[in-house]
């Protein structure tokens, strides 16, 4: 059996290990992702924010602090974002809450307060609203122009109504690409992107994927692949493996 096979067949263990028991209530997912949550919010954190340590994540979560932190103090903001967003997500799974417009502006309120920069403040960017400049990324220029986000955004939640059990890590990986490639905010766009996929997913029986920051290039390029060609096969053989890596570190299989 070659590496992909085995990929593929550890992933359908997972699925079905996740589908046989799948939460119900907030309290039955809170307890599915007790040790997910936290390194979740290392991980993606830190794909953005190097000085994230894992170290001062488990504090916050676990403490609501981190003793004797000496860096900056918009990286304390980012890592207590995260936690008060993995509260949001369990609400509105709690909710049967689909992705919409106010959610998408309530995650992103969440993951980015108290950590715009003073440039971005001065040009009026705030948390919990759509860029009012234009920022693009990488070699292609990718972004739509601010005048056009909401109608983009929009468009792509209605692209959701397919989302169902049997379809669900495609759709994931389709709405993350499709997210970034919109790139809706001035700030926060990869942690926001991150965090609604695995609410799509786990509001389609599927659990939720940590997206480590050591395989960050091979998730850059499952991106870039997507920008230049429309691609989405290699985010989602990306997807399955991080599905693999991530509940066999949780379960510790």
């Amino acid at each position: 059996m070659d590496a992909r096979d085995a990929i593929a067949q550890r992933y359908s263990e997972i699925l079905t290990d996740w589908r046989t028991s799948p939460p119900r209530t907030r309290e039955d997912l809170a307890v599915k992702l007790s040790d997910y949550r936290i390194h979740f919010a290392y991980n993606s954190g830190r794909i953005e924010n190097p000085s994230i340590t894992y170290h001062d994540t488990r504090e916050v979560f676990e403490n609501g602090k981190a003793v004797a932190f000496t860096g900056f103090v918009h990286t304390l903001f980012e890592i207590q974002n995260q936690r008060e967003c993995g509260e949001l997500l369990l609400d509105a799974f709690a909710a049967r809450r689909a992705i919409d417009e106010a959610l998408v502006l309530e995650v992103h309120r969440s993951l980015t307060q108290g950590t715009y920069d003073e440039h971005r403040w001065t040009r009026g960017e705030r948390p919990g609203t759509y860029k009012v400049n234009d920022y693009v990324m990488g070699v292609n220029q990718v972004g739509s122009p601010s005048c056009m986000v909401a109608a983009d955004i929009l468009e792509l939640l209605d692209e959701l109504d397919v989302a169902k059990p049997s379809n669900a890590l495609r759709v994931a990986a389709y709405f993350h690409l499709a997210f970034e490639f919109i790139r809706p905010f001035a700030h926060g766009n990869g942690q926001v992107g991150r965090a609604l996929m695995n609410h799509l997913l786990v509001m389609n029986e599927h659990p939720p994927i940590i997206i480590y920051n050591d395989d960050r290039l091979a998730y850059y390029g499952a991106i870039q692949v997507w920008n230049d060609e429309g691609d989405l096969t290699p985010m989602l053989d990306f997807l399955r493996a991080e599905t693999v890596k991530t509940w066999s570190r949780t379960t510790g299989t």
